[in-house]
């Protein structure tokens, strides 16, 4: 497959103009490691945005950061590290969950892909933190949103339509994101043994009170161990987390024997639940997002087929792993309010399993005429996505 890397703006809207003209279809890739979600087949060039990376603005004091989109996300963490610092959002490299390039992933890919790991219940997600961007949609116009400060209602809330689009509305060529200080502390809660319902309600409790919880996973037993294992963590300066520790501590003592745990084992648990390492032996991963009130429904219901699955963003997000393509996921969500993405799975499944929920008709038609917005030629419908395939 033709591979393109633009190095300029100018380049980068004349290999779109040439694109729309001919009919060819691009699909944009940065850094490679989410690669094989979606469609195997794809008849597209490759537009590799990795030519616009590098720190193009970055003011420590004002929480602020302008970078290129190629920009590597492991050198963008380096660097915040350095002052302290991290983005606001908890992304992770997707390589460690699909055993793709390790550190290549991009910073545009990320805000692309929406990626986020389990301290999104607290933090929020790339949408809500994107101050700004620069791109060139698929009429070959560059275009920009937002701006470089916090407090910016000009016009059209862009950053959230972009993040999270999958590039299927315009190349991202750099990004304005905020940062926030890094915890100067932080601390896990574990309880051992509890079944997943009660699990769940001791999560929905410790999230509805003032502890300022993080983060909040449960993996049944057997996923890394022969007990099960409920995690909540704190985060922020020490003497307030202990204090919060131990109100959760009396808050919880009904649910079980909640205990500290100790760092390597938290950064152990959280780093698994990241790069759901209990499914990494299954051959089709699922990443399910629905209504926490839905949690135990779902968990029963999985419990009922046989998958294994673990539960973050305190019961928000299941991941689930099958050995085989015997249970509809998203006939199981459907009814609980859910939503699914095939994250792995064999070319032979993802060849005719839409990797996205395809939405309902009225909801279908609206995000068509969005995307014919931005680029009406269909430049950026690789062919990644198989609603473009299936519509009705």
């Amino acid at each position: 497959m033709e591979t393109l890397a633009p190095a300029s703006i100018d380049e980068l809207c004349d290999m779109i103009a040439r694109a729309a003209s001919s009919g060819e279809k691009l699909d944009i890739r940065g850094g490679g490691s989410k690669a094989a979600i979606g469609w195997p087949d794809r008849a597209a060039a490759i537009l590799d945005m990795t030519g616009f990376s590098g720190i193009l603005d970055y003011d420590p004091a004002e929480l602020v950061i302008t970078l290129g989109a190629g920009t590597r996300l492991s050198e963008v963490s380096k660097l915040l590290a350095e002052h302290g610092q991290e983005l606001a959002f908890d992304p992770f490299d997707y390589a460690a969950v699909l055993d793709g390039p390790v550190e290549q992933s991009t910073i545009g890919g990320v805000v692309a892909a929406g990626v986020c790991g389990p301290r999104a219940i607290s933090r929020g997600r790339p949408r809500d933190h994107v101050l700004g961007f620069e791109a060139v949609s698929g009429r070959a116009e560059q275009f920009q949103a937002g701006g470089k400060v916090v407090k910016n209602v000009t016009g059209y809330d862009l950053p959230k339509l972009l993040a999270g689009s999958w590039g299927r509305l315009a190349a991202l060529t750099s990004l304005t994101l905020r940062t926030v200080p890094r915890p100067e502390f932080a601390c896990s809660l574990g309880c051992k043994g509890l079944a997943p319902g009660k699990a769940l309600d001791a999560q929905a409790r410790a999230m509805t009170s003032s502890a300022g919880v993080s983060a909040a996973a449960h993996m049944p037993a057997g996923s890394l161990g022969d007990e099960a294992m409920t995690m909540l963590r704190l985060d922020g300066f020490e003497i307030g987390v202990r204090s919060r520790l131990e109100d959760l501590r009396r808050l919880l003592a009904e649910f079980g024997d909640w205990q500290p745990v100790d760092n390597a084992s938290e950064n152990g648990f959280w780093s698994d639940i990241r790069s759901a390492k209990p499914l990494s032996q299954s051959p089709l991963l699922w990443r399910a997002v629905l209504p926490p009130s839905s949690a135990q429904a779902l968990a029963q219901e999985l419990e009922r087929h046989g998958a294994s699955w673990f539960a973050d963003w305190a019961g928000s997000l299941f991941w689930i792993g099958l050995d085989h393509p015997d249970i509809d996921i998203r006939a199981v969500l459907q009814p609980l309010g859910g939503h699914a993405t095939l994250i792995r799975a064999p070319v032979s499944i993802r060849a005719h399993t839409p990797a996205l929920t395809l939405p309902e008709r009225g909801l279908a038609q609206l995000n068509d005429r969005v995307r014919k917005g931005f680029d009406p030629h269909g430049v950026f419908e690789a062919g990644r996505f198989m609603d473009i395939h299936n519509a009705n």
